[in-house]
């Protein structure tokens, strides 16, 4: 009998100068494919200050979590592949946004003219620091000071773009491409449009930013293994790609990027916050998603980049 151990695996956090962890990297001693995985949105460690602000009951205040969504993509080291994740909650900044992508009516001074106060993310209370939890219950007691959300995007936000910027192009100088998967949840009733639900179900949205973000293969190839497992599959609507998707996507350079978002009661109890008895089934066939796409042709995106 083989007995099997734990992969030899490389963990770190960010430390700030205050000593606090702001994200995690997990990564295999070598890394063995292009692959690349971000998780911004499955933070939990919600500073006291920010609660204390904050109108909402713990369990509300999670709604805008991607819970447990880091753990769904955990085999990614064991694959040969590094996973950053976030620790703090996206209610409390959100790396999938501008760097000042602010709401005006949630300050008690003027902003600085270089912040976007305009977008339709800051309509729907969801820029980088957010006005709303998803289900679009406010969540501050009262106005912010742009001091202390200036203090939160440099010890948050920065640092997650920093740590990703530097895996992605670890990534290329080894291999000479990157696939970058940004990984995300939606809500189960995500095909929400409007006050009108849709019928047809979506258990995935695969976002390429229409075709921009990615060569075809990584799309093509994730969309057929996830329907191989019987999901339902989406392109694109609702979700093409946030701005990790569009920021990094570059397939001319040689970085590919694919948003997938996965609906949260394949896993998980969206009422109570748990985890529920897919999620070990889902992390498996996510571990075979890795490996598939740790194993398409090079080919396929060096020759592009040769190209240009």
């Amino acid at each position: 009998m083989v007995r099997r151990t734990k992969p030899d695996l490389i963990h770190s956090a960010a430390e700030q100068s205050d000593g606090a962890c702001r994200h995690k990297i997990l990564s295999p001693k070598e890394q063995r494919i292009p692959l690349v995985f971000s998780s911004p949105h499955s933070g939990s460690d919600y500073p006291p200050d920010f609660i204390a602000r904050s109108r909402l009951d713990p369990v509300t205040l999670r709604r805008s979590e991607d819970s447990f969504v880091d753990e769904l993509f955990s085999a990614a080291p064991d694959c040969g592949a590094p996973l950053l994740a976030a620790l703090f909650p996206r209610a409390y900044v959100d790396v999938n946004r501008e760097p000042y992508e602010l709401d005006s009516s949630m300050f008690d001074e003027a902003l600085p003219a270089f912040v976007n106060t305009h977008s339709p993310r800051i309509a729907a209370g969801l820029g980088t620091i957010a006005r709303v939890v998803a289900s679009g219950i406010d969540i501050y007691r009262s106005k912010l000071s742009f001091a202390e959300v200036e203090q939160r995007i440099q010890q948050c936000y920065y640092p997650y773009h920093a740590a990703l910027k530097s895996l992605i192009e670890q990534t290329v100088a080894r291999f000479g491409y990157c696939i970058l998967i940004d990984c995300h949840s939606m809500p189960s009733l995500s095909t929400l449009s409007g006050n009108r639900i849709h019928s047809n179900r979506l258990d995935f949205v695969l976002g390429d930013h229409h075709g921009e973000s990615c060569a075809p293969a990584v799309t093509g190839c994730t969309a057929a293994l996830l329907r191989s497992c019987g999901y339902q599959v989406g392109l694109n609507k609702p979700y093409a790609g946030g701005f990790i998707t569009t920021r990094y996507g570059r397939p001319a350079d040689g970085v590919h990027v694919l948003q997938i978002e996965i609906s949260r009661d394949i896993y998980m109890d969206e009422a109570s916050m748990v985890r529920a008895p897919g999620l070990r089934r889902l992390t498996a066939e996510i571990r075979v998603l890795i490996q598939r796409l740790g194993a398409l042709d090079p080919g396929l995106f060096t020759a592009a980049v040769a190209a240009e």
